[in-house]
């Protein structure tokens, strides 16, 4: 077997390196893929462990080894392919479209094992040799058999060539899978999806390899299932579908309720409802497939009028009269099976409470009593439903009918039920193991029969494979007279009372003898305890199983009463007179028992299979409560014996576990010998000789074919492949640098080739380009030059650039060249013709600078170019150091408030300086100031600046000085000592202001010749700019300052002059003259 799937093992497009041989090196971890290569082949232990570790790795699939036969186009042929397929119980990503296109048209080795490469092989071999094929697939309830068929179908449906033609057959055959599941599948204890039906297809191909028809058999329909299901179970699908998702119309002309408890045929399992389960999709699926499939519209109603005539078949209750006979009490339901098939009422009631007997020549009616009539009842729900399934399968196969006579090449596809072992086995449980014992006898005759062509065909002694030949069992069952079934059918027929316990009876005494067979009666006293004495026991190949023979006979009559059966033929329902043919009661012989039917099919069935080349599937459950990655040892190993896995692979093994061709065999293990590296000349034969010598393989472990080599131990392939792992790496290693200089050469190669058309390219490209811009850069010099010529010319197309790239260069360097501010007084110089825009560029650049200028000034620097303003035009060209003093701004005041006296605040009433309010006044100062400004002379001007600063006073007759503080108010002037005011000069009496024109901070202030003042006052001050400045603005007599040169004449007191002389000199100072006169020395200053 081998192991393939998704997980570690997914399919690639480099899918030539997950071969069998390949995925060797990690059987450690995920089992080997292909169970013939287990060393230990005969340990189920062994076996089972390979299973678990595939199963846990999502490797659902293994394979029993399949030997190659033949060969076709290098394609390769496979017979006796055998896939184990592990149900995962969730949904696997590796059922794709691209997965189908991985497999499609591979080498069977090549990949890891999947239902595709069995489908793929089938189909290969089939176009190729032009011969049929068959795809067994079993296993118990739930392993995943109709899911592997519709996979199969799905790969078929897409890989195959077809036609729109095509198309339709295609599918018709995929749809008609959701029909015979509905009408043939049942929830059971074990699958919510079981078939309850044996079913073989046969997919026709023309010889182009398309699907062009397709043909259906079925086996053994559970009937019994109709009338009676198991705690737990559910009827057949098409009943819940019909309730749950038919139309409200159909359902009242069919007499129906959707609720399905009140039907006693769907009630008996007690679990309607499946959570698993969507019947009203299900319901449209199939009726899309009814159409698809080209049914009838009439065909559909007889259909689902048979189906709800059956419900209403089990709704019929029965009492007894008077006479313990039965009759119907309620008569509702028999008439909607009156009406729905299309039977006369009185009739149908009569047929369902009597019984017609013949006695000789006459005909007698015989009342039924209730057990009777109930088994009547159920008898003919069973008669209806099983030939109405027959009617189906007949009419799909007339829809998948190829009407073209060529011949065709088919591929068979068997979905049929595995072995069973339940609790309490009865009849049905009987013919299925039956059918399971003769598909393990046509298995080991079909692997034996491969092996023996396979080694006669390469010329190796057959050497006779000891296996246990279920022939036994097969007679013990079929054989004639003798066998169970022959046994079972002489009871049926034999006149007199014959029962289910007289039936054991019969057993024990014909073949009780045999070594395969046990009763209770037969038993000794230690198997006797599990025997009951209506049991019967039969070692199967797959182990034993205990038969329970309650209800064997009635079973395999399967008898309907005549009266009965000639109602149904006069139907009018189309499908019940087409299932009941008149004929039936013209012929007075007994029918065939259900047993010798089924035994009869299995033989046809088994003749077809012999005709076919086989390909296996083996599909197992592992565990019971559906959950996924759960691998239940037990329930895996009672599985694994009864499909007879370990018997095939001992078959397998018996011989050689490992053979291939000796071109693949060389081709892949060559590198492990120095004389088949790299290349073999001589013949495959030769080079295989040689390297397993080189590697040294012992004589009993191979063995060489006319074609291939055959070794029989699965370590030797595991040596070798170990050996090849370890060589290639070092291989790769060689190739890799090889290849990846050879690469780097042809890279550099390339490069270079393609560096040389590059750069002549470029070259051509930059030549071009350099003849271009010297023609341009001539035409440009040209018009240049005549711009220059005619450039005083008035403006026209010879001057016109010549004086635009002029302008244009002009403007850009100005760009550079703007003055930053209002001071700075370059300017660039223009060319003539610009001059006049140049002179109007200036004036915008200048106003726009003054303006950013006087927006930017602020309140506090408004007030102080004011003052600038009155000190230029008092003392500007007329006294030294002023220009000096224009960067030195003027202070609000050169004392602080306490600074000055409190004495002197108090005496100054309500002129008291309020310093920290100046900044407030500046504002209305500067309003004042602006108009005082334009109206010179203007009177009552009241201004709220104050000013103090320190000054040095000199007496007017002997010139001492003395320190004082000089106080300007809004009103008046006031000299102050210490505590003291001593002298006060209001501003309307004030003549004027005196300074010289020297640098000397020398100012008279000259008042009125009258007794209030004492005379002129001389003063020295620092700031002597500022100080005259503010003084002559609050007296608003700036008109009134002098500036005089070499002397100043100042008034002492009444009648009385003095002099003050102004000189310069090395050093500054001030000093009465001999002369009597004050002399002011000062430094000359450079203006």
């Amino acid at each position: 077997m081998a192991i393939a799937g998704g997980g570690k093992e997914e399919v690639g497009d480099n899918h030539s390196q997950l071969n069998m041989e390949g995925a060797l090196i990690a059987r450690d971890r995920v089992g080997v893929q292909d169970f013939v290569l287990l060393d230990s082949h005969t340990s189920e232990a062994a076996f089972l462990d390979n299973l678990r570790k595939r199963y846990r790795e999502n490797l659902i699939y293994v394979n029993l080894h399949a030997f190659i036969t033949s060969s076709f186009m290098a394609m390769l042929t496979y017979i006796g392919t055998l896939l184990v397929s592990v149900n995962p119980y969730k949904e696997l990503d590796f059922y794709s479209v691209k997965q189908m296109e991985i497999y499609q048209g591979v080498n069977f080795f090549e990949l890891p094992p999947h239902i595709y490469a069995i489908a793929d092989n089938a189909y290969r071999v089939m176009c190729a040799e032009y011969n049929n094929h068959f795809i067994l697939i079993s296993g118990e309830s739930g392993a995943g058999k109709t899911e592997a068929s519709k996979k199969i179908l799905q790969y078929f449906a897409v890989t195959c060539p077809t036609t729109e033609q095509l198309q339709i057959v295609r599918d018709r055959l995929l749809l008609s899978n959701p029909v015979l599941e509905a009408f043939g599948n049942a929830k059971t204890l074990r699958n919510d999806n079981s078939s309850r039906f044996g079913k073989y297809m046969d997919i026709q191909f023309d010889f182009k390899g398309a699907p062009v028809g397709g043909h259906i058999l079925s086996y053994l329909i559970e009937k019994s299932r109709v009338v009676h299901q198991n705690n737990g179970e559910r009827n057949f699908h098409i009943f819940y579908q019909l309730l749950e998702g038919g139309e409200d119309d159909l359902l009242r002309w069919l007499g129906l309720e959707r609720n399905p408890q009140k039907y006693m045929y769907l009630i008996q399992g007690r679990c309607a409802k499946v959570s698993s389960i969507n019947d009203k999709s299900d319901w449209k699926t199939v009726r899309k497939a009814f159409s698809v499939i080209d049914f009838a519209e009439t065909d559909i109603e007889h259909l689902f009028g048979v189906i709800a005539s059956v419900l209403h078949l089990g709704n019929i209750q029965y009492e007894e009269d008077s006479n313990g006979h039965a009759i119907i009490t309620n008569g509702s339901q028999i008439k909607w099976i009156s009406k729905l098939l299309g039977v006369h009422l009185s009739i149908l009631q009569e047929a369902l409470t009597h019984r017609k007997i013949e006695a000789r020549s006459e005909e007698v009616l015989s009342p039924l009593n209730i057990d009777l009539a109930f088994c009547a009842r159920d008898a003919a729900a069973k008669a209806i439903y099983g030939r109405t399934f027959t009617w189906l399968v007949n009419k799909i196969n007339g829809s998948l009918a190829n009407k073209d006579l060529t011949r065709k090449t088919v591929i068979g596809l068997l979905d049929i039920y595995g072995f069973e072992v339940f609790d309490t086995n009865s009849f049905e449980q009987f013919c299925i193991n039956y059918c399971n014992e003769k598909l393990q006898q046509l298995l080991i005759e079909m692997t034996l029969k491969a092996e023996q062509e396979e080694y006669e065909m390469e010329g190796i002694e057959w050497e006779p494979i000891p296996y246990f030949n279920n022939k036994i069992i097969c007679d013990l069952v079929e054989e004639k007279h003798k066998g169970i079934i022959s046994i079972l059918d002489e009871e049926c027929l034999r006149p007199g009372e014959a029962t289910d316990l007289s039936f054991l009876e019969k057993l024990e005494e014909k073949v009780g003898d045999h070594a395969h067979f046990l009763t209770r009666k037969l038993a000794d006293q230690k198997t006797r305890k599990s025997i009951d004495w209506v049991d019967f026991r039969l070692l199967h190949y797959a182990g034993e199983v205990t038969y329970c023979v309650v209800g064997f006979l009635e079973k395999n009559n399967d008898l309907l009463y005549r009266n009965l059966k000639e109602v149904l033929c006069k139907s009018k329902n189309g499908i019940i007179k087409e299932c009941f043919l008149p004929s039936e009661l013209d012929n007075r012989r007994r029918p065939e028992t259900v047993a010798t039917q089924f035994k009869n099919s299995l033989a046809s069935l088994i003749e077809i299979l012999m005709s076919k080349e086989p390909s296996y599937i083996r599909c197992i459950k592992p565990n019971e409560g559906k959950e996924p990655g759960k691998f239940d040892d037990v329930l895996i190993r009672h599985q694994v014996k009864y499909l007879g896995l370990m018997e095939h692979l001992r078959v397998r093994r018996a011989g050689f576990a490992y053979r291939r061709k000796y071109e693949l065999f060389l081709q892949r293990y060559k590198s492990l010998c120095p004389a088949t590296w790299p290349h073999w000349p001589g013949p495959a034969a030769d080079g295989v000789e040689r390297l397993i010598k080189h590697i040294g393989y012992k004589p009993e472990e191979y063995k060489l074919g006319r074609t291939k080599i055959f070794i029989r131990f699965p370590r030797t392939l595991f040596a070798t492949e170990d050996a090849f792992e370890y060589s290639k790496h070092l291989l790769v290693t060689r190739i890799q640098a090889r290849y990846k200089g050879c690469l780097g050469k042809r890279e550099y190669k390339k490069q270079k080739e393609a560096a040389i058309k590059l750069e002549a390219c470029w070259r051509g490209a930059l030549a071009r380009k350099e003849a271009k811009r010297r023609v341009w850069a001539v035409e440009t010099i040209k018009r240049f030059i005549k711009g220059f010529i005619n450039r005083k010319n008035p403006l026209c197309p010879e001057n016109d650039e010549f004086i635009s790239f002029v302008q244009y260069t002009y403007l850009t360097k100005l760009r550079d060249h703007v003055p930053k501010n209002v001071l700075d007084k370059n300017w660039l110089k223009p060319p003539a013709i610009l001059e006049e825009t140049s002179e109007m560029l200036k004036k915008i650049c200048m106003r726009n600078l003054v303006r950013q200028y006087c927006q930017g000034i602020t309140a506090e620097k408004k007030a102080q170019l004011q003052q600038k303003v009155v000190a230029s035009a008092i003392f500007r060209g007329k006294k030294d150091g002023y220009l000096q003093s224009i960067s030195q701004p003027f202070a609000d005041t050169r004392l602080s408030e306490k600074d000055i006296n409190p004495k002197v605040l108090q005496l100054i009433r309500g002129e008291k300086i309020k310093f920290p309010e100046f900044q407030a006044n500046v504002a209305c100062f500067l309003s004042c100031l602006h108009r005082n400004l334009t109206s010179v002379g203007a009177a009552n001007i009241h201004l709220l600046f104050q000013y103090v600063t320190p000054v040095v006073k000199y007496d007017r007759n002997g010139f001492k000085a003395r320190e004082r503080q000089l106080l300007l108010t809004q009103a008046a002037a006031y000299v102050v000592e210490m505590a003291k005011i001593k002298q006060k000069i209001d501003y309307a009496t004030l003549k004027g202001i005196s300074t010289s024109n020297l640098s000397d901070g020398l100012l008279v202030v000259h008042v009125p010749e009258d007794n209030k003042q004492k005379g002129d006052v001389i003063l020295q001050c620092e700031h002597i700019f500022e100080t005259v400045t503010k003084l002559s603005m609050l007296a608003n007599k700036q008109n009134a300052v002098q500036v005089v040169q070499g002397s100043l004449q100042f008034h002492i007191s009444s009648g009385k002059e003095g002099m003050i002389a102004f000189t310069t000199g090395q050093e500054p100072q001030i000093y009465k003259a001999k002369n009597g006169r004050l002399t002011v020395v000062s430094t000359r200053t450079k203006s």
